[in-house]
């Protein structure tokens, strides 16, 4: 078991599967990201640049996708609880799948273009 299942492995199952949502999206999108944990989570880099991040929590699913990616989906986001950098999914509302994976394709190529 690695270091990410470990940290999964820690949440309740309902989350766990919530959080291997997140991770299944990231690495279908990203298949070339390095995944590593890095500031206590689950992190992915491209480029040898920090693409996302997530983390589970008690109400929510932390995604974090620098404050470039944020800003680039600021009107699909607006309804959920941000902070630079960082969106918050409610665990009690269906997570949104298809922008998590429009903001990793987001910035896997922002990366490339910047390596």
């Amino acid at each position: 078991m690695n270091e990410i299942d470990q940290y999964i492995s820690k949440f309740p199952k309902e989350v766990q599967q919530q959080l291997q949502k997140v991770r299944a999206i990231i690495k279908k999108t990203a298949p070339k990201a390095i995944e590593q944990m890095a500031y206590g989570m689950p992190g992915y880099k491209t480029n040898g640049k920090p693409l996302v991040y997530f983390a589970g929590y008690k109400n929510h699913i932390g995604f974090y996708a620098t404050p470039s990616g944020h800003e680039a989906f600021q009107k699909e986001l607006s309804k959920y609880k941000q902070g630079k950098g960082s969106v918050q999914f409610p665990l009690d509302q269906p997570l949104p799948l298809d922008l998590i994976e429009e903001i990793v394709r987001f910035r896997v190529e922002e990366n490339a273009k910047h390596k």
